[in-house]
């Protein structure tokens, strides 16, 4: 059961987080652009894949639990992690690129501070990858 549950861990932060890090990441350009059309597919992936993106965290407190992990500070770390990144793209990004597709913020103006929140939070799933590659301790 433990392989599955890793598996499908694993199959889900990739399938789910890729794409919106490659998306949140690529909207910047779009936004200094004003490429309405390309924005609004991206934010589209953003959110989409955000909701699918829920299912990283499920699998991996199940994958924890089977293992007995649930205390250990690597896996502790990495779920602080993965709701900092988490809370990123729900109040930072989704909702700048939100406004920018409304026209309520012009994308020149955004554009910079999106590109840093996004990679921001693309660098919190790096160090969460590494964290579940490395176990320190283990």
């Amino acid at each position: 059961m433990t392989d599955l549950l890793l598996t499908l861990h694993v199959l889900a932060a990739i399938l789910a987080i890729g794409p919106v890090s490659v998306a949140g990441s690529l909207f910047p350009r779009y936004a200094r652009e004003g490429n309405a059309g390309v924005m609004a597919l991206l934010h589209r992936i953003c959110r989409s894949y955000a909701l699918v993106g829920v299912a990283v965290p499920v699998f991996g407190f199940a994958t924890g639990a089977t293992l007995g992990a649930l205390t250990q500070a690597w896996l502790l770390t990495s779920i602080a992690l993965t709701a900092a990144a988490a809370a990123l793209l729900a109040f930072a990004v989704l909702p700048v690129q939100g406004r920018v597709l409304a026209g309520q913020v012009p994308g020149e103006r955004a554009a910079g501070r999106l590109a840093m929140v996004t990679g921001i939070f693309n660098l919190l799933w790096t160090i969460v990858a590494v964290l579940m590659i490395v176990r320190p301790g283990a």
